[in-house]
C-alpha cells in the first residue's frame, strides 16, 4: 500500500524558518497575504494543523495539515460554490478529512474576507462544540487558531476572548463563525456560507431546510450516506457532479464525491481487509454505507445492490476478460427540461465509455452520439425510440442520405415493448421457472433484470471465485469520468409488480431523477437487433 506520509519534521522546520524570515523581514508577510487572499490551499498547507489520535510514533498526533490531492479539490469546490453563490453537497467515505478541510477553509475565509458570516451546524450540540474535545467542530478550529503564528492572527485577537463556545469573532474585520445544532440550525441570521456536518443524519431535516432557505445562498452539506429517505439523498440526486472549471447550470447543487479510492493511503488490499472483517461480523451493510457510500444498503427491493456493481469495476483485469465481441453504443434521449442525453459504449462485455449532456436539440445530440460511435468504432447504434426518440430516427435518416453513417446499423429500442424470447424460461433449462412473457411486464423490466444477473454473476466471480462464461458478466472501466454517478444510478431503481404479478421497474423511487446513464447500460447490454432493410442500406 502506498503511504501518504509527508515528512512532518521537515515541514515543521520549513514553517519555523518561514516564521523567522517573516519576523526578520515583515515585507514577506505582506507578499504572502496577497497570495493567501485568493489561495486557501497555500494558506492551509503553510500554516494549518490537523489532529489524529491514532498516529503512532514517530509521527505526532498534532501535525501540519498537508492536503492530499482530493482534499485540494475539495477546497477548490468550496471556493467555486462561494464564487457562484450556489449550494454544494459533499458525499464522502468516512475518514477522508472532509470536516478538517472545511474547518481550515472556514478559518481562511474568516481571516481574509471582511464581514464574512460563516455558520456551522450538526445534529447534536456536542458535535458542534465541546470545549477541549477535538472531535467537535469548533475545537478543531480553535486548535488551528492556537497553532497560527501571532502575525497571522487579527490584531488584538485573544483565543480565550474571541474564540468562545460556538462563536469565533475576528476583532479586526468583523467576520464571525457561529455554531448551531439540531432544529435550531439556520435560525441565527444571514450567512455568507453555512456548512452542515453529517447532514444525512438529522432528525427533522425539513425544518432545517426551511430555515436555511432564507439564511444563505451557499449551503454546504457534508456527510456519509444514510439510506434514501432523507433530504441529503434528495439533494444529492437533484445535484450534478462538480468538475473543476466546468460551467454548471444555475440553481444546481454542486456535488463533490470523496471515495475511499481517493485517499492515498487506501487501496484494494485495505478495502479487502475491511470487507473480510465486516463479513465475519455480519456488518457488510455498514461497510456499504460508511465506506462504499451505498445509499441502497438498507433499502429493500433494489434491483442491483451497489455491492455487486462495485465488484464489476475493472473486473476485466481481475478476471482476464478480453474486449472481444460486439462493439455497441446505446443512446438515451433527453425527454424534458432538466433531463439529459446519455450514451454508453461497450466492447464485448466491457463498458468502455459513457457520458451525459444536457445541451442541444435532438438533432445535435444524435450527431454527437454518431460521432462518438465513429470515434469508438462501434457498428451497432441503439436509441430509445419512445417519445422524442423519433427525432433520432429522423436525423439518422438524413445522415444516411448524406452517406455519413458509413455502414452503421441504427436500431430502435422500445422499453415498453414485449419481452424478448417470451416463451423461454427465465432460468435456463429450468422448465418449472416462469417464461419471460409470464415474468416481465415489458422489455425494460427484462433488460434491468438481465443487467442484475450480469452484476450478480460478476460479483460471485470476483469475490467468491465462481466460474461463469465471460459473456455472462460485465466490467466497468474505472477510468470512466462519470463512474460515481453511474454507480449511484444503477443502484437506484427498485422492483415492483403489476396487477397481474409481472415484474416492473421503478426507476425513480422517492422522487429521484431519471437514471439516464444506467438506462443506457440496460439498453446496450440487452440488444434487440430489430433490423429492417433500411437500416443496413
Amino acid at each position: 500500500m502506498s503511504k501518504w506520509q509527508p515528512d512532518y519534521r521537515l515541514i515543521s522546520l520549513r514553517r519555523m524558518r518561514l516564521i523567522k524570515s517573516i519576523r526578520d523581514n515583515p515585507d514577506i508577510l505582506v507578499t504572502l497575504k496577497k497570495i493567501y487572499v485568493n489561495n486557501p490551499i497555500e494558506f492551509i498547507n503553510d500554516w494549518c494543523i490537523t489532529y489524529d489520535p491514532r498516529a503512532k510514533k514517530p509521527n505526532p498526533k498534532t501535525m501540519p495539515f498537508i492536503l492530499f490531492p482530493k482534499q485540494e479539490q475539495m477546497v477548490l469546490w468550496l471556493q467555486d460554490c462561494l464564487k457562484e453563490g450556489e449550494g454544494g453537497l459533499c458525499e464522502k467515505t468516512r475518514d477522508m478529512g472532509a470536516t478538517w478541510v472545511a474547518c481550515a477553509f472556514s478559518i481562511w475565509l474568516w481571516l481574509f474576507v471582511g464581514g464574512a458570516s460563516i455558520g456551522w451546524g450538526s445534529r447534536k450540540e456536542s458535535l458542534v462544540d465541546k470545549i477541549g474535545d477535538p472531535d467537535s467542530i469548533f475545537e478543531k478550529m480553535r486548535m488551528i487558531l492556537r497553532y497560527l503564528p501571532e502575525f497571522m492572527l487579527p490584531r488584538g485577537f485573544d483565543v480565550n476572548k474571541h474564540a468562545t463556545y460556538m462563536k469565533i469573532v475576528n476583532p479586526t474585520n468583523g467576520s464571525t463563525i457561529t455554531g448551531e445544532s439540531g432544529d435550531n440550525i439556520g435560525r441565527g441570521g444571514r450567512s455568507l456560507l453555512y456548512i452542515k456536518d453529517e447532514a444525512a443524519h438529522y432528525e427533522r431535516p425539513e425544518l432545517i431546510e426551511a430555515a436555511l432557505a432564507d439564511n444563505t445562498d451557499v449551503q454546504i452539506d457534508i456527510s456519509s450516506v444514510w439510506g434514501t429517505n432523507n433530504v441529503f439523498y434528495k439533494r444529492r440526486v437533484a445535484g450534478q457532479l462538480w468538475e473543476a472549471g466546468e460551467v454548471m447550470p444555475k440553481n444546481t447543487v454542486k456535488v463533490f464525491v470523496m471515495d475511499w479510492r481517493d485517499h492515498p493511503n487506501k487501496n484494494q488490499e485495505w478495502y479487502d481487509g475491511r470487507y473480510k472483517q465486516a463479513e465475519a461480523e455480519g456488518l457488510l451493510h455498514i461497510l456499504a454505507q460508511e465506506v462504499d457510500r451505498d445509499y441502497s444498503a438498507s433499502v429493500d427491493r433494489v434491483i442491483i445492490p451497489a455491492i455487486w456493481i462495485r465488484a464489476a469495476i475493472d473486473a476485466d483485469r481481475r478476471l482476464n476478460i478480453s474486449d472481444e465481441g460486439d462493439k455497441t453504443l446505446a443512446m438515451d434521449v433527453a425527454d424534458e427540461g432538466g433531463d439529459k442525453n446519455a450514451v454508453a459504449i461497450r466492447y464485448g462485455v466491457n463498458l468502455k465509455h459513457c457520458e451525459a449532456w444536457g445541451e442541444g436539440d435532438t438533432g445535435y445530440s444524435t450527431r454527437r452520439a454518431i460521432n462518438l460511435a465513429h470515434e469508438w468504432g462501434t457498428r451497432e447504434f441503439y436509441y430509445d425510440a419512445i417519445g422524442v426518440g423519433a427525432g433520432v430516427k429522423a436525423e439518422t435518416n438524413r445522415l444516411r442520405a448524406d452517406n455519413s453513417l458509413h455502414g452503421m446499423i441504427i436500431m430502435p429500442w422500445n422499453a415498453s415493448a414485449k419481452p424478448l424470447e417470451p416463451d423461454d424460461n427465465i432460468i435456463l433449462n429450468d422448465f418449472h421457472s416462469p417464461t419471460n412473457g409470464e415474468f416481465f411486464q415489458n422489455l425494460k423490466a427484462q433488460a434491468w433484470w438481465n443487467l442484475r444477473n450480469r452484476f450478480y454473476k460478476t460479483w460471485q466471480a470476483v469475490e467468491h471465485g465462481v466460474h461463469y462464461e465471460h459473456d455472462e458478466l460485465i466490467s466497468l472501466d474505472s477510468d470512466i469520468a462519470c463512474l460515481p454517478q453511474l454507480v449511484m444510478e444503477l443502484s437506484q431503481p427498485t422492483q415492483k409488480y403489476s396487477g397481474t404479478g409481472k415484474l416492473m421497474v421503478d426507476k425513480k423511487p422517492d422522487g429521484g431523477k431519471s437514471p439516464n446513464l444506467a438506462d443506457c447500460l440496460a439498453m446496450v447490454y440487452t440488444p434487440t437487433r430489430e433490423v429492417s432493410i433500411l437500416d443496413v442500406l
